[in-house]
């Protein structure tokens, strides 16, 4: 039996992505390779997204080569957003490659490498646009107690720095029906925590002419029986309405977690990178979901140097930040990529500027959210365990878990070890910038559909049979291609 490892860089939508990928060849016959084994196909889902994506592909491309070399029969596939932007140029570039696949035809991976290997010649796939919405392919999913799950792909907004549109397409929506049976099916399996993903979820709904889609979507989950918790990611700024935060605080499945980019806090930078929207509004949204959910913990991302961006500017992004007071937030230098606009701005600004810039608003995101993590000391949170053994501090071993609103607590297990999936009741004994700490043992233990399945796969794998790709996750077959 052929094995295979799949190296996937960027967004959760790769991630998802990549366990599609694995579904998909363990469906043709492979076995995932073991950790410390060389697989004889290696797949690398890729991201186009910064600017050290180009070198780090390569890189890694350039260090497998000696490895194929050694291992005759050995195949490389090339998929993903990079692959998708370069084409060609991948196998130019690096010939040993054997498979360039799309962002839009993943499904096609089994096929492309069987034919290169009877061909004995690079196979390059790359398809304009979706015919099969992914969520149909087999999926064998990294967790037993939680998954994602696609309600659109592609996007519809022309952000100047931004090249996902032109790599992932015009957005693309599922039917409601189509989504919550998947959602059933995997419950069904265990699953008792979902993640709705979309390039911008709140446009859900868009392509089929529903505007409150994605509330009464919300909603809709909340009649799952066994469905724990619902999250969702991302939702753009200039799309978000009232009646999604209604959905919010009122279905008590919905966590009380949003992760709403924000980019820049000048309204002359969101100008320029064709953001609808201004820092107004964006506080405005924030003001009114903390309104309906007091408890609710807000994420964000933004984008430091912009070009053109200058000092007035970063103390406006520093001045929103500190008004919106964040959990966390994912900052990023701005880097130019090749085919969108910001790329042939004028007025970059200086790297040095860009580093310094970059360190006082890191400073400042961890200041806030350390400060905000210390409100909950001594407060009581009700945790999904996660796996992995979590912390250890000294001769103190915790378990890790997720709380409702999506804070990682390091905590400490009581009598009866809990498995991931289930979950427990912890109180809070100390606060860092990003995690949270109980030394107090955890009670309230409630085993989970989500820990047997855990459970189970466990059994499985220690077995030497492993989770196949049909039921490590739904096999949605004969669903609508694309909405109608």
């Amino acid at each position: 039996m052929r094995t295979y490892e799949v190296r996937t860089y960027g967004c959760q939508m790769n991630v998802h992505d990549s366990e599609r990928l694995s579904g998909l060849l363990e469906d043709a016959g492979y076995a995932r390779a073991a950790e410390g084994e060389q697989a004889d196909v290696v797949v690398f889902n890729t991201c186009a997204v910064r600017e050290n994506a180009d070198n780090r592909l390569y890189g890694n491309l350039g260090h497998l080569k000696p490895v194929k070399d050694a291992h005759p029969g050995m195949q490389i596939a090339v998929g993903g957003c990079m692959a998708q932007k370069d084409r060609g140029e991948v196998v130019r570039r690096a010939p040993w490659v054997d498979v360039v696949f799309g962002t839009h035809n993943i499904g096609s991976l089994p096929v492309l490498l069987e034919r290169a290997r009877v061909q004995q010649e690079a196979q390059v796939e790359i398809l304009e646009s979706l015919e099969v919405f992914p969520s149909t392919l087999p999926t064998r999913r990294e967790s037993a107690y939680a998954a994602w799950v696609s309600i659109s792909v592609g996007c519809n907004n022309t952000c100047t720095f931004c090249i996902v549109p032109s790599l992932r397409g015009k957005e693309k929506d599922r039917r409601p029906g189509d989504i919550l049976a998947e959602i059933e099916a995997l419950v069904a399996e265990g699953v008792s925590e979902v993640t709705l993903l979309g390039q911008n979820v709140n446009a859900y709904g868009v392509e089929f002419g529903d505007r409150a889609a994605f509330a009464k979507l919300l909603r809709a989950c909340g009649g799952i029986e066994g469905l724990e918790r619902v999250r969702f990611t991302s939702p753009h700024p200039a799309d978000f309405t009232d009646d999604v935060i209604a959905a919010m605080a009122e279905t008590p499945n919905v966590m009380p977690q949003l992760h709403m980019p924000l980019q820049s806090g000048s309204d002359r930078l969101l100008r320029a990178m064709r953001r609808s929207y201004r820092s107004e509004r964006y506080l405005g949204i924030i003001e009114r979901v903390r309104a309906a959910m007091p408890d609710a913990a807000i994420t964000t991302d933004i984008i430091v140097g912009f070009p053109g961006e200058t000092d007035d500017d970063h103390r406006a992004t520093l001045d929103v930040v500190r008004q919106a007071r964040f959990a966390s937030a994912f900052t990023f230098q701005y880097s130019p990529r090749p085919g969108t606009p910001a790329a042939t701005m004028s007025d970059q600004v200086a790297p040095e500027v860009v580093k310094e810039r970059y360190a006082e608003l890191a400073a400042l995101v961890d200041e806030i959210a350390w400060d905000e993590n210390k409100k909950l000391v001594g407060r009581s949170v009700e945790l999904m365990v996660a796996e992995g053994e979590g912390r250890k501090d000294g001769a103190t071993a915790r378990l890790s878990g997720r709380a409702p609103d999506n804070r990682l607590v390091h905590f400490a297990p009581g009598d009866e070890v809990p498995r991931p999936g289930d979950l427990v009741t912890a109180e809070i004994t100390y606060a860092a910038p990003h995690h949270l700490v109980s030394d107090i043992p955890a009670a309230d233990l409630r085993r989970t559909r989500s820990g047997d399945a855990w459970e189970q796969r466990q059994s499985d794998e220690s077995c030497g049979t492993g989770p196949s790709s049909s039921g490590a996750g739904p096999v949605l077959l004969g669903l609508p291609t694309l909405p109608a």
